[in-house]
Order: C-alpha cells, then structure tokens, then sequence
C-alpha cells in the first residue's frame, strides 16, 4: 500500500510501466480469444531464462483427433495412459474417477512417477481401492493412485497411492519430491457416512507409498483444500482454500516446526496463519494490474481443526481477514508464490467481476501484486472463463487448465504475452442434445521438458502429449 492507502501501480521487478496494458490474442483454430491484462514476464521464473527466445508463438491450429479424444497442433501426439473403469496394473481394483491434480518426479534410471489425484465425492462414480496401511477412512472415496513410467514413457505400474480420503483436488509437490494432496472438503465423522473428520491435506510418496501411509498433516488446517506450493528456501507451505459460497476461502501459510525435513517433517506441527491485505477484505475489488500491496500481514488461525467453526468464519480481530472467491491453482517461481483466483462474480457476493486473476507474493518485500487480470471488460472471452491449474512450460511460457462451462482447453501463454490453445478435450460427457466437456486438470511435465501430462476430469483420462515443445 502506498502512504495514502491505496494501491500502487507502477515499476517493480519485472513489470511494465503503470499504464494497464491489454493484450488479446486470438486462435486462429478455434476463432475465439482471451483478454487480460498484465505483464506476462512477472509469471516466469528465472529458471525459464535459457528459453527467453523460445515461446513467441503458438504451435498452430489443433487438427481434429480422428479418436475423438484430443485436439492438438500438427506435430504433438498424445498417448493414453489411463482411463478410468480399467483395471490398476497392480490389481488393486479399477482405475478411480475423476481425474484432477497430478504431478511428476524423477526416478532412476529415467523412470517417471506421477502421483494423481481423483476427486471423488461420497457419491464418486468409481472409488479409489481400499488398501490395508493405505486408507485413513474406508468409508472415503477419494485418493490418489501412482504411475511409474519407465525411460520410453511405457506405463511399469499403476497402483493406489492413498486412499480414504475425499474430494482430492489439488495439492502440490515438495522439493523433497513428494506430493501433498488437498481434500476440498470440511465434511465431519457422520456426514455422508463418514467414520473421520475430513478436510486435511496428506503427504504421498508416489515412489513407495507405504513410507507415507495416510496420516493427515493436522496442524496445516481442516478447510476446503485446493492447492498448495512449497518455499525452497524456508520450508513455509502456501495454501488456497476453494470455499463455495460466502465469506469465500483464505489465502494461508503453514510455518512448519521442522522445515525442509524430508518426507515426514510435516507431521512434526507448526503455525498456520491466514493472510490480510490491510484495506482489502476482498482480492476481487482489485482490477488494475499491476496493483501492489505493501506490509502484507499475517494473522494466526484461531481454530486450525475448525472444530465448531469453519476457518473462514472465524474471529480474526481487529482488521478482519481477507477472502476471494475461487482460489485454485498455486506454485513457487523464483523468489514468489503465485496463486489463481479463478472467477469472480458479484452476484455470488464477491465485491467484483473478473474471469480470472493470478496473484504473487513475494515474502522478502512482504508485497502482493495482482500480475494478471481475465476479463471481463470485453465482448471476446476464453470461453470457459475459468483458468485453473496451472505450471511453467519447458518453452519459457505458462501452460493453464480450463474448467468451465463449454468445450475445455489447455491454453498456452508465452512470454511475450500470446495466448494460444495447445489441447481441446473432444469427449462428450453430456448427450448429443446437450453435450458437455470434462475440465482439463493436473497439468504438468517430465522432468526432462519433452512430455506433457495433463489429466481430462471426466471421463477420467491421462494423457501424455509429446511433440516440438522447444519450436
């Protein structure tokens, strides 16, 4: 905040001068675009630097999938990994529904792991396996399964990673190289026929699951989880909260007791805190780019086990908390943490209209700015609205999930601020009549940049996409 209290626009590291740029790309593929505003630079970590030159453009129009599963640019191929309703390799069981957050680690002898999310409901379609040592509540559906592909990308083995659990969204991984899956859900022992509490984040070593079991991280919060992301450098854990209806989720972070200890140090307890932005009750008020917020402050959580009131609704003193409806996807890049406010709609109570925001704080400067604003000044829009998920491309640019309403993209996003669709789900989870598209989710790449691997929700699909990513 500036000495007058209201926001600041302006020079910062990496930022454009203070007059709102707009920028709208179009798909030459597909005849639509996206508007934002912003200064694309900010979102790119200086790892991406050797591809400064990288990323100009997009990879040209998407060609129709003979198979009726995926859309992509001439060039880019894409194999099924998984599907659900298949038998898991290990058999466990079926492969679970509802595909979301996802993430990959380096294994040896150039094997990949990827741990994969299923954000199964108590009505979940297909469940995730209950496995004896696996499984916090057998009465839970959610859960995470493991793939390990070996060096030519060949699927060695499917298998649950946890079980148990609930409405597995999101999560993140840890620079020690497991995965932190979110349940988005504050459900009780003895609602929807539960035996436990829920609501907890889980650590998952997709490596060897069994080092990680299904002990839930209590002191980190029992909240409607989305996503988190891991400081590098001091351990401090960031984490959205996808509350569905008013006062809307926080923006937190966990100091941990025992930082950067390895797999299991999370379950030594720390503080968990909620941020405020002093003036700002509500981050959808804020619609100029480039807005900059000194002196962030953070408040300590009364009741991190919400054990009579959801967090949200808690007392936080004087000066109150800060919320934002949709707060999804969340990362580390360079020295910041960036998160996404998906939407905002003000007949929902939010105190502003936008499609979409993407936010960083950097925690030496204790600032937040508002990188990147979607919409909604103008008649051309993506059509879902809604960016989700998101991760850094090996070509230096930003690769965003789409889940919303309409047929669902994976959008590319370069560093000269081009806006381009790399994927277009082609299965119809609806009717012919009224069809409907399952959201793209759990984007993410090898180790090694040269492969892509994204889920499709529903019907549960992962893909592998390789093609001419370094064009």
């Amino acid at each position: 905040m500036s000495e007058t209290g209201m926001p600041e626009t302006g020079s910062d590291t990496g930022f454009l001068p203070s007059t709102r740029r707009q920028l709208l790309a179009r798909s030459g593929a597909l005849g639509i675009g996206i508007a934002f505003s912003g200064a694309l630079s900010e979102l790119f970590t200086p790892a991406a630097a050797a591809a400064q030159n990288l990323g100009h453009h997009g990879y040209g129009p998407l060609a129709p999938d003979p198979d009726g599963l995926l859309d992509l640019p001439k060039g880019f191929r894409y194999r099924v990994l998984s599907r659900e309703g298949d038998p898991l390799r290990s058999g466990e069981g079926p492969v679970p529904s509802n595909h979301d957050g996802m993430a990959a680690f380096a294994g040896g002898q150039g094997r990949v792991h990827l741990v994969r999310n299923h954000e199964n409901r108590a009505n979940g379609r297909i469940p995730v396996p209950v496995v004896k040592g696996l499984a916090y509540d057998p009465e839970g559906k959610g859960g995470c399964t493991s793939l390990t592909l070996d060096s030519r990308g060949q699927v060695r083995s499917e298998r649950v990673a946890i079980a148990g659990t609930a409405v597995n969204c999101a999560g993140g991984p840890t620079p020690w190289n497991t995965w932190l899956t979110c349940e988005e859900t504050e459900d009780k022992a003895g609602t929807n026929g539960y035996t436990k509490d829920h609501g907890f984040i889980f650590e998952v070593d997709g490596a060897d699951p069994r080092r990680t079991g299904a002990v839930p991280l209590t002191a980190m919060g029992r909240f409607q989880h989305e996503a988190v992301a891991v400081d590098p450098k001091r351990g401090v854990v960031y984490e959205t909260e996808d509350a569905f209806e008013r006062p809307f989720g926080l923006f937190y972070r966990f100091l941990p007791d025992k930082p950067l200890g390895g797999t299991g140090s999370l379950r030594a307890g720390g503080r968990l805190q909620a941020m405020r932005v002093p003036g700002v009750p509500d981050l959808s008020s804020v619609q100029e780019t480039g807005a900059r917020f000194d002196g962030i402050e953070w408040v300590d959580v009364p009741d991190p086990l919400a054990a009579e009131t959801p967090i949200r609704f808690q007392d936080f003193g004087t000066g109150g908390i800060t919320h934002a409806q949709k707060l999804e996807g969340c990362y580390w890049g360079g020295r910041s943490v960036y998160f996404v406010s998906s939407f905002a709609r003000s007949a929902e109570g939010s105190a502003g209209d936008h499609y979409g925001q993407i936010w960083r704080y950097d925690p030496d400067r204790r600032r937040l700015t508002l990188v990147i604003v979607f919409g909604p000044d103008t008649d051309v829009r993506l059509p879902g609205e809604s960016p989700d998920n998101i991760c850094l491309a090996p070509n230096g640019g930003l690769m965003v999930c789409e889940d919303g309403g309409g047929v669902q993209h994976v959008y590319g996003v370069t560093r000269h601020g081009e806006v381009y669709a790399l994927a277009r789900n082609r299965q119809n989870v609806g009717t012919p009549e009224k069809p409907e598209w399952g959201e793209f989710a759990g984007v993410a790449f090898s180790p090694d940049g040269r492969t892509m691997y994204v889920n499709c929700y529903s019907p549960g699909t992962t893909f592998a996409v390789t093609g001419p990513w370094r064009r």
